[in-house]
């Protein structure tokens, strides 16, 4: 029992185009891509059970909305909403980045840098006020969900609003704090998927964040040319143990028919990248997984790595869902609703995974941004160390754990656009539309 929400960034608009910055002025308009674009997008999403659309009230969004509503055959209602509106800049609305950069030095440099702590200093009647652009879209994201979740309870809804509210709504509902605002990308007319398990408070899993396939454009761009390090992250294909949903862990089951499909569509969908380097967990799901990606790229010896094996689930391993219940009354539904606090019997604990992966990925990072030149490279793990890493790129906990959501054969991409150093960039988590559909309907099987 869920209540699905779809999130779509407005299509690109005329101050897109000339890099101004919109914030919540309402001058910008869509270009004639964007309106195309937009059309993609209610193209892809008509043939979904949606019940209603709220947008944001600026223009730019309320015709990105209009246009995907008209693609419907029985168009659902479309309701503006002041609480979806676009983050206030309002000291440097219409500015050239170049020139706020130029202007507002320090200032850009918190934004980016800091943006939980960004503030702008405005002149009001009563005098000087501090205004902080992102925690204050946080907060309008929060009070946005808690209204709307109660109102479509195991119903779809679809949004269509802005980059930087997007990024609050999505961050906010799956606990992402605001000190992460730049981590993830919202490219124009992109789709995101939520899926809330409950009332607001329960469990959000992000089911897919920044899908541009339906656009003609298979991965989202770097922000910069200059990217240092590309990941194109991936979960190996089905087995059989995921298909009856059997508890597999370290057990060396490999690929069934279906899981080598899914590989292979991964590759054709990842063919045309300039791939450099290829990195996989040693168990032969994902190492074939990874083969398979590869047999487009030549010379590309696969690096091993030990740490990046998936979860040990000990005594769980080979069993079904009842049967663990039978042999541990309880435990199976503590590791569903507080997975930070299992002990694996004979197994491993989440924190230990987590531990392992998140240094394995480091050390990758490490490796393969010592040479100068930019680097594009596939890692092939499992749902739980992907689903560690990408919680740790995020600022997540292992309470967290079951907020994202990993199918078989997907892809995320993760940039590092200063290199270690700096912060990543998630420009997109759990791509499966090169399995057939803007929804994620791989098999839903024990990790």
């Amino acid at each position: 029992m869920t209540t699905r929400v779809i999130i779509v960034r407005h299509g690109q608009s005329n101050y897109n185009a000339q890099k101004l910055i919109q914030g919540r002025n309402d001058e910008s308009v869509l270009t004639e891509k964007g309106r195309q674009d937009a059309k993609k997008a209610g193209e892809t999403l008509n043939s979904l059970p949606i019940d209603a659309i709220y947008c944001s009230p600026l223009q730019r969004a309320k015709t990105t909305a209009e246009i995907i509503q008209n693609c419907f055959q029985e168009p659902p209602t479309l309701s503006p909403t002041e609480q979806l509106r676009e983050v206030d800049l309002p000291l440097w609305e219409k500015l050239h980045k170049d020139e706020v950069v130029k202007k507002f030095p320090e200032d850009y440099k918190c934004w980016k840098q800091r943006p939980h702590e960004f503030k702008m200093v405005l002149s009001t009647p009563e005098g000087k006020k501090e205004h902080f652009p992102v925690l204050s879209l946080y907060e309008q994201a929060k009070e946005f969900w808690q209204k709307l979740i109660t109102q479509h309870q195991n119903k779809t809804i679809l949004i269509v609003a802005h980059n930087g509210i997007n990024r609050c709504l999505i961050m906010s509902a799956i606990g992402v704090p605001p000190s992460h605002y730049h981590r993830i990308q919202q490219s124009n007319c992109c789709i995101n998927i939520l899926n809330f398990t409950g009332n607001w408070g329960d469990i959000v899993q992000l089911e897919s964040l920044n899908q541009t396939s339906h656009l003609g454009i298979p991965i989202p761009p770097p922000r910069s040319q200059e990217n240092s390090l590309r990941l194109l992250f991936v979960r190996h294909g089905e087995t059989q143990w995921n298909r009856e949903s059997r508890f597999q862990g370290i057990r060396d089951i490999p690929l069934n028919e279906n899981g080598k499909n899914q590989a292979q569509k991964a590759a054709d969908f990842l063919k045309e990248i300039n791939i450099d380097f290829g990195v996989s967990s040693p168990l032969s799901r994902p190492k074939e997984t990874a083969e398979i990606i590869l047999q487009y790229h030549s010379n590309i010896n696969l690096d091993l790595r030990e740490p990046l094996t998936e979860i040990c689930h000990g005594l769980w391993e080979g069993k079904l869902e009842a049967e663990i219940e039978a042999d541990f009354p309880g435990m199976l539904e503590q590791w569903k609703k507080a997975p930070e606090t299992v002990q694996m019997p004979e197994g491993e604990t989440l924190q230990e995974v987590w531990d392992r992966a998140v240094a394995c990925w480091q050390n990758i990072v490490k490796d393969y941004t010592e040479d100068p030149n930019p680097k594009i490279g596939i890692v092939v793990a499992h749902d739980a160390i992907n689903k560690a890493i990408l919680c740790q790129l995020l600022g997540l906990q292992p309470a967290n754990f079951w907020n994202i959501k990993q199918g078989n054969g997907c892809v995320s991409v993760i940039d590092y656009p200063q290199g270690l150093d700096g912060d990543p960039v998630l420009q997109a988590i759990n791509i499966t539309t090169h399995l057939g559909s803007v929804l994620d309907k791989t098999a839903a099987g024990a990790l």
